[in-house]
C-alpha cells in the first residue's frame, strides 16, 4: 500500500526513495539544522514531506553539483531552504524568482565599496571586516603611505586577519603534508 504524498516517511523510506544510505540522513541532520524529522520513542525519525523535500535539494547540491557541505550551508543561509527545495524539484522559475526576489532586497553599495575603476586592483571575495574599514593599508591617501617594515602601525583588525590567514595557511600545509 503506498502513502500518502503527505505522510511522514521512514527514514528507510527516505533513504530508499533517495538513494541514499541511513547514516548519510543521520549525518546531514548534524551539519543542516534545518533537517529536523520528528523523533518519537526509541528514537525513531518520521520525517516530513518538507524534509525530504529538502533533502533532495541538498543532495542534488552535493553529488550532482559537486557543492561541499559548507557551500551548500551557506547556499542556505543566503537563499533559504524554498530555494533548495526549488533545485530538488527542478523548479527553475521558482530558482529565477528566489534569486531576484534576493537581488531585489540587496542593499546598495555605500560610495566606499563601489566598484574601482578597471585600472585599480581588484580585490576577488567579500571581505570579512566592513567595507569601509581600511584593508593592510588599501585605501590609504598618498600622504599616510604603506606601513613601513619594523612599525607596529598594523590595526586590531588587521593583525586578527592576518593571523586568521596564518592559521588557514598552516592549515593548508597540514592537509597537503597529510596527502604526500
Amino acid at each position: 500500500m503506498d502513502k500518502s504524498p503527505d505522510a511522514f516517511r521512514t527514514i528507510s523510506e527516505v533513504a530508499e526513495d533517495l538513494d541514499l544510505p541511513q547514516h548519510v540522513l543521520r549525518f546531514w541532520e548534524t551539519r543542516f539544522n534545518q533537517i529536523k524529522p520528528m523523533k518519537r520513542g526509541g528514537g525513531r525519525r518520521y520525517y516530513r514531506p518538507q524534509d525530504v523535500e529538502l533533502i533532495k535539494g541538498i543532495r542534488h547540491m552535493l553529488y550532482d553539483q559537486g557543492y561541499t557541505i559548507k557551500g551548500v550551508q551557506k547556499l542556505l543561509r543566503e537563499n533559504g531552504n524554498h530555494f533548495l527545495v526549488a533545485i530538488g524539484n527542478g523548479d527553475m522559475a521558482a530558482v529565477e524568482a528566489i534569486s531576484q526576489r534576493r537581488q531585489a532586497d540587496a542593499v546598495p553599495l555605500t560610495p566606499a565599496a563601489q566598484p574601482r575603476a578597471a585600472d585599480d586592483e581588484m580585490l576577488v571575495g567579500e571581505p570579512k571586516v566592513k567595507p569601509s574599514r581600511r584593508f593592510f593599508g588599501l585605501g590609504k591617501t598618498e600622504e599616510e603611505g604603506p606601513v613601513q617594515p619594523g612599525t607596529s602601525k598594523l590595526s586590531r583588525d588587521n593583525r586578527a586577519l592576518l593571523q586568521e590567514a596564518l592559521f588557514d595557511l598552516l592549515e593548508c600545509k597540514r592537509l597537503l603534508d597529510q596527502v604526500r
